[in-house]
């Protein structure tokens, strides 16, 4: 039977599948917001916890307003989810374990326990053999002097928790620095690493499925400034299968160590051919980013895959990748536009120095024009670090 004159169509509203599973995030920034813009096109309902009632997860799906740190925030989140996990490692390991009541956290909050501790992580990679660079814990002043004797200069003294893009630390190039480092972080328990002349700095992004499947991306070449990473090169230029196995190697171990279940990002230095391990991070990755549009399966996707049990996708690439973070102000979106094959990634956060608000992937056939093309990104975004 038609519709009569004047008469208005029912609207139809489109419902989620009733067997859609609810991947339920600690954490509620860009990196939740790529992990819905992946998720959303396979159905994967999601629910975030973030403190900012403004964070950019939020515009994509349910957001749960709180600390992460909040049991019954958690509750909320975590209520009905098929699978907890977190977009940042400074997630409270213990915050990840009370969501533990209601549904699977992946990747496990043993995880969140290594990378949020520089003496434990440093310690786990060396039971693993993997190189690291000379560390000493230091706890009172006194041990300052001699783990500067015992590490040699130059030196970094480091938090051991908390800090992040060069935050929680302090070099020590002769013995003159030492009090000034003493005073800008004594008081909290420390570490001192040793600075060593590495040749680049790497990492490597691998993810692990429930039932041990690994895969790995190609090798990263990464560039910082003022302690924050700038750009990445995917794959690192002149990477030999050999260089690519080692970092291979490392990130497995670590990954059957912790069990690991998601996307794990290891940074890594390149020392007289070798790798040494800086640091592990236990989720999706700054570094990462470029397989959106450079890899057959981004991080995001993979790192859903994997927690949610299905099988991995491929983490071959689609030629030649880079991707430039933009740092304190967004670039004008028309120059991005004309520059081919660059693509733009906006956080939807507010401009404020030294805060990472988006990032530009570029992608092409070859390394040469994928570098044209990541000069022409650097000089547009170059203009607006600040």
């Amino acid at each position: 039977m038609g519709l009569g004159d004047g008469a208005v169509a029912p609207v139809m509203i489109a419902t989620a599948p009733v067997n859609s599973p609810l991947v339920s995030v600690l954490g509620g920034g860009q990196l939740g917001r790529m992990l819905a813009l992946a998720g959303l096109p396979l159905g994967i309902e999601f629910r975030f916890l973030d403190p900012s009632p403004v964070a950019g997860a939020g515009t994509l799906a349910p957001l749960v307003v709180g600390d992460l740190g909040d049991v019954d925030r958690i509750d909320e989140l975590a209520q009905g989810a098929t699978v907890v996990t977190y977009e940042w490692e400074g997630v409270p390991a213990d915050g990840a374990r009370a969501a533990a009541r209601h549904a699977p956290v992946r990747p496990d909050p043993r995880a969140l326990d290594v990378a949020q501790d520089r003496l434990v992580e440093k310690e786990t990679f060396q039971r693993l053999g993997i190189g690291v660079a000379p560390f000493v814990a230091v706890d009172e002043r006194a041990e300052l002097e001699r783990a500067v004797d015992a590490v040699g200069m130059p030196a970094i003294l480091k938090t051991r928790r908390g800090g992040y893009d060069g935050k929680g630390q302090h070099a020590i190039d002769t013995a003159t620095d030492i009090d000034a480092a003493w005073e800008a972080l004594g008081g909290v328990p420390l570490i001192l690493e040793g600075r060593i002349p590495f040749t680049r700095e790497l990492s490597v992004l691998a993810v692990r499925c429930l039932d041990g499947d690994t895969r790995c991306y190609p090798l990263v070449q990464n560039e910082h400034a003022d302690g924050i990473l700038r750009v990445s090169t995917a794959p690192a230029p002149d990477l030999t299968p050999e260089l690519q196995a080692e970092g291979e190697a490392i990130a497995t171990r670590l990954l059957d160590e912790l069990e690991y279940v998601g996307v794990l990002a290891v940074e890594l230095f390149e020392h007289e051919g070798r790798l040494l391990a800086n640091e592990l991070a236990p989720r999706v990755h700054n570094s990462g980013h470029w397989t959106i549009e450079g890899a057959e399966t981004s991080q995001f996707e993979n790192h859903l895959r994997a927690i949610l049990g299905m099988p991995l996708g491929s983490t071959e690439t689609r030629g030649y990748s880079a991707m430039v973070n933009c740092i304190g102000t967004m670039p004008d979106a028309d120059a991005v536009a004309s520059v081919e094959g660059a693509y733009l990634h906006d956080y939807l956060k507010a401009p404020r120095s030294g805060r990472k608000l988006g990032h530009v992937t570029v992608v092409a056939d070859t390394p040469d024009a994928r570098d044209e093309r990541l000069h022409a990104v650097k000089e547009v975004v170059d203009l607006h670090l600040r």
